[in-house]
Parts: C-alpha cells; sequence; structure tokens
C-alpha cells in the first residue's frame, strides 16, 4: 500500500501482535497502528526489538532550516547538506536517531528503523509537525544547542570574553552564551525577539494564534 514500515508501531492480525516478517493467510483480520506516543506500547508491539521513540534525529539534506529550528528548541539533531542517501540511512542506524525526510523511497529501505516522513514543505510549519507528532512540548529546552553546529551552548562570563567583543557589542549586552563545539558566541541580539517569537509560537501554539 506504499505505507513506510518506519510509520508503523503495531500491527495485529485478529487481535494478536505479530512482526513484519508474519505471513499472512485466508481470512486473517489485519489492524495497522501508526506511531503511538501517549501509551508505552513495546510490552506488546513485535514490530520491531526496540522502541520507535527516540528524541535524537537526522534529517536529510532538504530540511536545512527544520534541522536549525529543531537544535533550537534544544533537540540533538544531525545536518549535513552534503551526505548521501546511504549515508544518511547509516548514520541514522549506527546512532539509532529518526530520520526526518520527505523523501518515501528513503523510508522504504530495509536499514532504516527510526524514521518518519515530514508532510509540509514550509520549514515552520514542519516544525510544528514534528513537535506535534513525537509529543515534544514537554522535552523543550530552547536555547540549548547551537543551531549551526548542534553542540551544546552553555553560559559564558562576560569577563572571560572582554577581550575579544567589539565595543559595541560589550557596551550594549551583559550576557553571553557560547558553542563548545565550534565556539560561536550567542547573545540576545536585535534577531533574538524573532527567534523567542518562534519558541513561544511551539510552547504555546493556541496563545500565540490567539494573539496573532
Amino acid at each position: 500500500m506504499g505505507i513506510p514500515h518506519t510509520e508503523v508501531d503495531l500491527v495485529l492480525v485478529d487481535g494478536r501482535s505479530v512482526a513484519f516478517g508474519y505471513r499472512l493467510e485466508d481470512g486473517d483480520r489485519v489492524s495497522v497502528y501508526p506511531v503511538f506516543e501517549a501509551f508505552d506500547i513495546s510490552p506488546v508491539s513485535q514490530v520491531r526489538p526496540r522502541p520507535l521513540r527516540q528524541t535524537h534525529f537526522i534529517a536529510d539534506v532538504h530540511l536545512g532550516r527544520l534541522a536549525r529550528y529543531l537544535r533550537l528548541l534544544g533537540f540533538d539533531t544531525l545536518y549535513r547538506n552534503d551526505w548521501s542517501d546511504t549515508g544518511l540511512v547509516e548514520h541514522a542506524r549506527c546512532e539509532q536517531r529518526i530520520l526526518l525526510t520527505r523523501d518515501r523511497g528513503l523510508l522504504k529501505r530495509s536499514a532504516v528503523d527510526h524514521g518518519y516522513l515530514v508532510r509540509n514543505t514550509e520549514p515552520r510549519a514542519q516544525l510544528h509537525e514534528v513537535i506535534e507528532r513525537f509529543d515534544l512540548r514537554g522535552s523543550l529546552r530552547p536555547f540549548t544547542r547551537c543551531p549551526a553546529c548542534n553542540g551544546p551552548v552553555e553560559r559564558v562570563a562576560k569577563e572571560d570574553l572582554l577581550a575579544g567583543l567589539p565595543e559595541r557589542t560589550a557596551r550594549h549586552y551583559q550576557e553571553f552564551w557560547r558553542c563548545g563545539e565550534c565556539r560561536r558566541l550567542y547573545w540576545k541580539g536585535g534577531h533574538h525577539r524573532s527567534l523567542q517569537a518562534l519558541v513561544d509560537s511551539v510552547e504555546e501554539p493556541r496563545a500565540v494564534d490567539r494573539e496573532a
């Protein structure tokens, strides 16, 4: 029927949980369920050796903006614009990451165990889709990861940075954060308001919609 196996979390035949390898027989009544997020069905489901749900992502080459947004909200998300499909699948498998893609065929590869087919085409809509699909609103940790490289971001004392700060930045800002991997420096500059608005739209989507 064209449904990627990564979209399936439970298969019942005549009310009994079966694995993907089950051979259908005449008269079998089959029920197929998508990924459960509000319930733990791992003791029941036979379709995979370990639970599907994990919140470590890897995004394909067409989802760069989504990857940055997920990092902004604190989710461990790998992304490179030069990865081949094979490379993506291998990293997803080895690191047990959820592969985010708009390529249905990519999710049909047998080596892909954890994956999700992103439906929306606009990056902010994609972000809301992923947050809703994986029930992540309670796991948000905004501004704790570097949007550029995915490294952890930690607060750093201003006095430790004074020698390298532009004069205007040092004069107007008192709080700074730095990525532990790429060493990029962050502060609440002019762009912070728009980033905070994005975070707010995810944390309280209904309230933001009413204000709009």
